[in-house]
């Protein structure tokens, strides 16, 4: 970690008053920083540590608020919920945390990753609006036109405020595909005494956290840690509480649970069709995604669930167990293989024969298998030769038009194997054939022979 916390001038929102106390308060958290860093006088860093966000949740809270009056700033009375929200309950939140566990290293981090995020997220989006340098009242009219294209709107401004990245969406159709080494984040919202539920997941490719919230922190890694996840949790509290405030629908929804899901926990949701919004954008420093499932009947068991009382010990959890996965990929890395099939059950067939041996994903379209394999490149492709609107043979054409996936592996599944066929494709290299009503062990040995042979050649 450097040894400062730095003040931007894209955190100036033009009143100078607000700007002093905000710079204040980065002094502060710098101030934090370092003697986290030195590792003395823990429990005093804490105590005077929330001793001072206290009283600034007295004063420039206050202050703030009676700027907004003056000015007669129409999101005044949701500015004040949320300052409520972090005196009374964050805070008081963290300082029980921090008894409980006798100022821990965890807890402190947690504290620390805490009121950073929040500063980045509640400076760059509920404060900048006051300036006007944010249009909230072209915000509260966004639903006049289509609701995607509102939500898509407001989402790359939020990218820009609180990561600083000029995004450009990618597919407005993300399939739950795998890209990087991700991070799972949900946020479940809803309203008393009813029972649909909004949920909004946020994914993060590893390297674009590092590089927007730790380059912010100063953190000089390419790991995550228990600090920059904190930060990133309440930086992507603060950049979906800003996005929800937008759409007067759902103005009475409130935060009730978030977690981190798994992977496979992600995509177990976003395959069950219920989402109404799946967006993923290119940052410029890595990929992000937003998808929105609303209403929603929870599922119990889903991912690491995270309350007020056990935040640094899950978010802890989390990490251990994302390191285990990376230390036993290393150990025992396995080949990637894509599955392209118009048919759930040949891919889910297909997919679970194979996944003991291999790293297995699965897509239903040629459209979907070039998105996919973009992400994330395969070792090897499976794909399906007869698929309505773009078949196996106009998939392949395509993956061979661009250089970067030229040399990609495909195989091809097929019901028949007649000489036509394959004369036909033989100018775009195909690695080879699988009859779909061969056996199981023969689809195996066929798939193992292949990288056998690869592995013969490279040696």
């Amino acid at each position: 970690m450097s040894d400062e916390y730095q003040w931007r001038e894209e955190y100036n929102i033009g009143v100078e008053s607000i700007d002093k106390e905000h710079r204040q308060l980065f002094s502060i958290i710098n101030k934090l920083f370092a003697m986290e860093k030195d590792g003395k006088d823990i429990e005093w860093v804490c105590s005077e540590g929330i001793k001072f966000f206290k009283t600034h949740a007295l004063t420039h809270f206050s202050n703030e608020e009676a700027y907004m009056a003056s000015i007669d700033y129409k999101g005044l009375p949701q500015h004040r919920l949320l300052h409520q929200n972090f005196r009374n309950n964050t805070l008081p939140a963290l300082e029980k945390e921090l008894e409980r566990t006798n100022y821990s290293q965890n807890s402190l981090e947690h504290f620390l990753g805490v009121c950073a995020g929040w500063l980045i997220g509640h400076t760059l989006t509920e404060d900048i609006a006051i300036s006007g340098k944010e249009n909230s009242e072209r915000w509260q009219h966004l639903f006049s036109g289509n609701e995607q294209d509102d939500i898509k709107k407001v989402i790359l401004q939020q990218l820009f405020n609180v990561f600083h990245v000029e995004a450009h969406l990618v597919s407005d159709r993300y399939g739950a595909e795998k890209f990087g080494n991700g991070i799972y984040y949900r946020l479940v919202y809803g309203m008393p005494n009813i029972s649909e539920k909004l949920e909004i997941i946020m994914v993060f490719e590893e390297q674009m956290v590092i590089n927007t919230v730790g380059k912010v922190l100063g953190i000089h890694t390419n790991e995550l840690d228990s600090m920059l996840l904190h930060a990133t949790r309440y930086s992507a509290r603060q950049f979906v509480n800003r996005a929800v405030e937008c759409f007067p629908a759902l103005a009475n929804y409130g935060l009730e649970e978030e977690d981190f899901l798994s992977y496979s926990d992600f995509h177990k949701l976003m395959s069950k069709g219920e989402h109404q919004l799946s967006l993923l954008f290119d940052t410029g420093v890595g990929y992000f995604a937003y998808c929105v499932i609303a209403p929603h009947l929870l599922e119990t068991g889903i991912g690491y669930s995270i309350m007020s009382d056990n935040a640094a010990s899950e978010v802890e959890k989390y990490l251990n167990r994302r390191k285990e996965k990376e230390e036993q990929a290393k150990k025992n890395p396995r080949k990637k293989v894509l599955i392209v099939d118009d048919s759930p059950t040949i891919r889910e067939g297909m997919k679970k024969m194979l996944s003991n041996d291999y790293s297995v994903s699965a897509v239903d379209s040629g459209v979907a298998a070039i998105r996919s394999i973009a992400l994330d490149v395969p070792d090897l492709v499976l794909l399906d030769y007869e698929m309505p609107v773009c078949d196996g043979r106009q998939t392949l054409e395509m993956l061979r038009s661009d250089e970067v996936f030229a040399n990609v592996p495909v195989i091809f599944l097929t019901g028949r194997r007649d000489p036509a066929s394959v004369i036909g494709v033989m100018p775009l290299k195909p690695s080879g054939y699988i009859l779909k009503t061969s056996k199981p062990d023969e689809i195996q040995k066929e798939i193992s022979d292949f990288f056998a042979k690869q592995q013969s050649v490279k040696n």
